[in-house]
């Protein structure tokens, strides 16, 4: 069987929602990690990281998870990173002395300026086969979802529940 009739299969399935998105989602992944990688050096949650920090001065990295969500010590790791390269700092609050803001720096916002044209330029190529009012429709849509109350939080998939449940698979 062909790729594309093995994807045809899946995307048929009873999972074809949650596989299409992932396929998107990875497969955008897979170029985008290869190409900040290799030409900036730095994993691709550094410069997500980086772009939180530019667009919203003075977020502390704990914030950065509700934007990106991911675990709390991968975004610590890329601000260190972003921090030792020099494209970030970090300042005492004024209002909590154990609460630490971020700001990019020049460097920092130079760069991402660099990575933010080459990313319009991958968006555009993603969305390429859609025209203007299909991807304003797609954008309605996905935030719709990212809106909703279980992208993030689940009671199918809840480990606790399914454990108090006697569904746990773990090791005995």
């Amino acid at each position: 069987m062909s790729e594309k009739n093995k994807l045809d299969v899946v995307f048929k399935s009873d999972l074809r929602y949650l596989m299409l998105v992932s396929y998107i989602v990875l497969g955008n992944n897979a170029v985008t990690n290869r190409y900040v990688e290799q030409t900036y050096k730095m994993p691709v949650h550094a410069w997500s990281t980086l772009f939180a920090i530019v667009m919203f001065p003075g977020i502390r990295a704990k914030e950065i998870r509700l934007l990106f969500p991911r675990p709390q010590n991968t975004i610590s790791r890329a601000a260190s990173l972003l921090e030792t390269r020099g494209l970030i700092e970090q300042r005492i609050s004024l209002a909590d002395g154990r609460e630490k803001k971020l700001y990019a720096t020049p460097a920092g916002k130079e760069l991402l300026a660099e990575i933010r044209a080459v990313s319009v330029q991958r968006q555009d190529e993603i969305f390429a086969p859609l025209s203007e009012d299909e991807r304003e429709t797609f954008f309605k849509i996905a935030r719709k979802i990212a809106a909703g109350p279980r992208l993030l939080e689940t009671l199918t998939m809840d480990i606790d529940r399914k454990s108090i449940e006697g569904h746990d698979n773990g090791p005995a």
